[in-house]
């Protein structure tokens, strides 16, 4: 599957098609998605919006190959998903997506740095390879200080930069933020925001970020808009948030 990721660096980052997402049967049964096309290219920074039961939070996991459509198709640097086995969606998820989540996901007794390290364990990277990776990451979110510390010792906002760290050290093509400054104050909030921006713009980092806060999602470059599982705007902040 490597092989295929980076074989035509020209297609689209992601590519969807008619996706639909349906959940129970009969009169139970709920439409997550209904027809949903999206294409995101390689650097962009997408702020997911809508209301609660909007579809957004269902995208985003099929975007993560954490959940997989009931209709429709969905490419990842051109690579049909749907034709992936177990071991490839995890290797696709592995070493191609970072994922930052609202509630951190810390190992609470473990160190920032072993935290960070965490996904390079996968790899079979050696102990002195996986340590300079992760000081690496953590110095890039400003937390090179504090590599030794837990997450109790760690304030909300720099257990969410660890995270960041974390979902950065594989060098993802894409990184997928669900809610992530939820449980942060204004201050943090910003902090955070900003952190992304720098990352997509002086990285060149694809950004997928999900929020239901206009104040966050206008540090995106592109905005999409849900409601009902389907995509009824698509296009910078200014225009979608006006």
């Amino acid at each position: 599957m490597s092989a295929a990721l980076a074989s035509e660096p020209a297609v689209p980052l992601i590519e969807m098609h008619g996706i639909k997402k349906f959940y129970g049967q009969g009169e139970a049964r709920v439409r997550a998605l209904d027809g949903l096309d999206l294409i995101i290219h390689e650097g962009e920074y997408v702020a997911v919006m809508g209301s609660s039961g909007s579809g957004k939070s269902t995208c985003m996991n099929i975007l993560g190959a954490l959940d997989v459509p009931t209709e429709g198709t969905y490419a990842f640097k051109g690579v049909d998903v749907a034709r992936l086995d177990r071991d490839q969606l995890a290797l696709l998820r592995r070493q191609y997506i970072g994922f930052v989540f609202q509630s951190f996901n810390l190992l609470a007794r473990t160190s920032a740095l072993e935290n960070v390290e965490l996904p390079l364990l996968y790899r079979g990277y050696s102990r002195s390879r996986r340590r300079a990776l992760a000081l690496e990451k953590l110095a890039m979110v400003g937390l090179a200080d504090r590599a030794k510390h837990t997450p109790s010792e760690l304030s909300g906002g720099q257990q969410q930069r660890v995270a960041i760290a974390r979902a950065l050290v594989t060098d993802p093509a894409v990184i997928l933020a669900d809610e992530p400054t939820g449980n942060l104050d204004s201050q943090r909030s910003r902090e955070i925001m900003e952190l992304l921006v720098r990352l997509n713009e002086e990285r060149g980092i694809s950004i997928c970020l999900v929020t239901h806060e206009p104040d966050l999602a206008v540090y995106a470059k592109r905005v999409l808009w849900f409601q009902d599982g389907r995509m009824l705007k698509d296009g910078t902040p200014q225009e979608v948030l006006s």
